[in-house]
């Protein structure tokens, strides 16, 4: 069964959760977002939301957790403060955990 759960600050969080998603995190630290991602990984959730600013702080931890695995598959998404600097290609990093190699633009 897929199932759907965000990482994030207060604002973000309260609107997906007034979207329907019910597996939810607010959280204001890189320790609380890392909490949060392993209680999502043990309930094996198939997507996790994150912000790009929670992400980027956790990013090594993530990596290190999700190796080259499928799923969960990540998303993240920019916060209410927009795009932050220096955030990865979802799409690449995707591509090169689904089959191994890196897109090149």
């Amino acid at each position: 069964m897929s199932s759907v759960a965000v990482i994030g600050d207060i604002d973000t969080v309260s609107g997906f959760r007034l979207g329907g998603v019910k597996k939810a995190e607010v959280v204001n630290t890189s320790e609380e977002a890392i909490a949060a991602f392993d209680k999502f990984l043990e309930d094996e959730i198939s997507i996790i939301i994150i912000t790009q600013v929670m992400a980027n702080e956790i990013r090594e931890y993530m990596n290190r957790k999700i190796g080259s695995d499928v799923l969960p598959m990540i998303i993240e998404i920019p916060d209410k403060d927009g795009s932050s600097e220096g955030s990865s290609d979802q799409i690449n990093d995707l591509i090169k955990r689904v089959i191994g190699v890196e897109m090149v633009k």
